[in-house]
């Protein structure tokens, strides 16, 4: 089984793209080197909204890696960039695709902090996704 971590962010506007793609692939490198990574995937989802999931050995290992490197810095910066953001986790034995990752999102999901959010932010209520855009991040090597 692995635990699983489930992020929605959505940009403000496109003049946070640059900086947000910088931290992107710099967060997805860091990711799939990290102690504890087993899989993950992105979604390049419908207006400026970005998805991630990522399958762990266990909890700590997820926060090891989200509370260091470029992940680090880029959660400083989410709460000025975004005005939709959000997170979820399980344990399951994969990673979900899209539709399920929807589903875990809005049963369990909760909205993280953004200085500037949208009127949908706070109760979730966002548009399904668009699932044909997504991409695989590197497995983990072993």
């Amino acid at each position: 089984m692995s635990w699983i971590s489930l992020t929605r962010l959505r940009l403000r506007g496109w003049r946070f793209v640059p900086g947000f793609a910088w931290y992107a692939i710099r967060s997805s490198r860091q990711a799939s080197r990290a102690a504890g990574y087993r899989d993950g995937a992105l979604l390049n989802d419908a207006k400026l909204t970005f998805w991630t999931v990522t399958a762990w050995t266990d909890e700590a290992a997820m926060r090891a890696y989200v509370l260091a490197g470029d992940h680090r810095a880029a959660m400083g910066k989410l709460a000025r960039w975004c005005d939709e953001a959000s997170v979820a986790h399980w344990i399951a034995p994969g990673l979900p695709d899209w539709p399920e990752a929807d589903r875990r999102m809005r049963e369990t999901g909760r909205p993280s902090k953004v200085r500037h959010p949208s009127p949908a932010h706070a109760a979730l209520a966002y548009d399904p996704p668009r699932t044909t855009r997504g991409g695989r991040l590197p497995r983990a090597a072993g």
